[in-house]
């Protein structure tokens, strides 16, 4: 089994997929203008304190208020229980009247990004995240990661940490990637964690409420932190400049691993050369369609996303009975598939095609059961319903890959989706670069919708810039009313 991380790094936006056997199985988009703030730091003040929700309101800096629940104040822990997600759970909870007044300033990070109309959820507890250890400066108790399952290597970690670490008043997680580090590698993370809180307890004092005093790292960067190991066989950038920044982190965490870093040189964009720009446009279709001949469709909305399965052209070869436990079956795969690939999470109620027999109902959940533990996610559900309906929850921290490229669509109030303007004028700038290279200095013009045309020629004009100043080219933008809001046309100017 071969696993790849592909970056497209741009100038002002970074994808990055997970292939597993040439096969998309996540995405991950950031763009500078909406950059995710988790991990972020900021001293921010509060605003409001609701007794009877037990939470608070504080501004940030941010266009809305961020939300804070008590049990994300407290500081005095009985036992310190960690899972992968880094959750601390308190011993008992104070009423956050007595622990949160109005107008009082506070130390406290993002937990999860702004989504919909919900301003970002913060915590007081922070957490730096370093490539072996996570630094919880607020716990007293050092943890380790659930997927050590070996107790030597855990009781290992675990004597190494308290060697390091008698003095240094915080705790520490010990991530899955320390599991075969020697005690310099931990050591030297531990001091990198260490001047990272000295330097943010710094500017603390020396910044107003509110303000941003540590943004984490950019997506690329986070990538190769928290997500690579060494089940990945190459990290492949388009970027030389990325390349040259994720050469130096694996030089100074990862040198062994170093020849897994490669550069992408080819003319063929890389999310292109790869198959990823064909998968993610199929991510948003509504309709996904099994092997069988069955279907699964996906419906997304505010409050839940509901999954139907169907038989579709499958008939089956035995009987009725069986038919559908295969369709069910098969749809359980592509599920879990389609929640880690377009990240959805809340709220999920799936709809399987009615079983008569209960031992067919236990092989369906067990098989859902079985395949969500794969999924980095934390995940909760129930046992198939009366009614036929699987209720589970699985943890948002981002908007969906369906928020993230589209917006609601005019020309059907509301009722689907179209690609946002400015997904559209991503889109342009990247066929830009593609014909730019393939016509060799021949100016161009490109015909777009008059909405897109006008961030070309406003807020998104650097890109056409850019390109122009790369190619050493003239680029038009000209507005046509008779295209869709996601057309556009490219032509040679004469």
């Amino acid at each position: 089994m071969s696993n790849d991380i592909i970056v497209n790094a741009g100038p002002r936006e970074t994808r990055v997929a997970l292939m597993t056997n040439n096969q998309l199985v996540e995405v991950h988009i950031e763009r500078d203008r909406d950059r995710s703030i988790v991990g972020n730091i900021y001293k921010g003040r509060v605003v409001r304190v609701l007794p009877g929700m037990q939470a608070a309101f504080l501004d940030i800096g941010l266009e809305r208020a961020a939300f804070l629940y008590v049990r994300d104040v407290l500081d005095d822990f009985d036992e310190l229980k960690l899972d992968d997600a880094r959750t601390i759970f308190p011993r008992e909870e104070q009423p956050i009247q007595d622990l949160l007044q109005d107008g009082q300033e506070v130390l406290v990070q993002v937990s999860k990004d702004p989504i919909g109309l919900k301003g970002a959820q913060i915590t007081s507890h922070v957490s730096l995240p370093g490539r072996y250890l996570v630094f919880l400066p607020t716990a007293h108790k050092i943890g380790i990661s659930r997927r050590i399952e070996s107790e030597k290597k855990r009781l290992r970690l675990k004597k190494i940490m308290e060697k390091i670490i008698p003095e240094v008043r915080g705790g520490f997680i010990i991530r899955t990637a320390s599991e075969n580090r020697k005690d310099k590698e931990i050591k030297a993370d531990v001091d990198y964690l260490l001047q990272m809180w000295d330097d943010i307890q710094h500017r603390k004092k020396k910044s107003p409420a509110p303000s941003l005093v540590h943004r984490d790292l950019s997506l690329a960067m986070r990538t190769v932190r928290d997500l690579f190991t060494e089940d990945f066989d190459r990290f492949i950038i388009d970027n030389p400049q990325v390349y040259e920044e994720v050469l130096d982190f694996f030089d100074r965490f990862l040198p062994n691993q170093k020849p897994a870093v490669h550069l992408y040189e080819n003319d063929v964009p890389i999310f292109e050369y790869f198959g990823i720009e064909m998968e993610i446009s199929k991510a948003l279709d509504r309709k996904v369609w099994l092997k069988s001949g069955g279907y699964i469709t996906i419906e997304q909305t505010e409050a839940l996303t509901s999954i139907d399965v169907n038989t579709g052209r499958y008939v089956g070869q035995r009987n009725f009975d069986e038919t559908i436990l295969k369709t069910n079956l098969e749809a359980v795969k592509e599920i879990v598939y389609q929640l880690r690939l377009r990240n959805i999470g809340g709220i999920i109620i799936i709809d399987f095609i009615d079983m008569e027999r209960r031992a067919d109902q236990e092989k369906v959940f067990g098989a859902l059961d079985n395949a969500l533990k794969t999924d980095k996610m934390k995940t909760t559900i129930l046992k198939i319903s009366e009614l036929g309906l699987v209720e589970m929850t699985r943890k948002r921290v981002r908007d969906n890959l369906t928020r993230t490229l589209c917006e609601s669509c005019p020309y059907c109030e509301g009722r689907g989706f179209i690609k946002s303007k400015v997904s559209v004028c991503f889109e342009v700038f990247r066929e830009l670069r593609k014909e730019a290279r393939r016509l060799k200095g021949q100016n161009l013009v490109v015909f777009v919708h008059p909405d897109v045309a006008e961030l070309l020629y406003d807020t998104e004009r650097a890109g056409i810039e850019e390109i122009e100043r790369d190619f050493e080219i003239k680029v038009t933008v000209k507005a046509d009313p008779n295209f869709h809001q996601e057309q556009y046309e490219f032509a040679r100017k004469v």
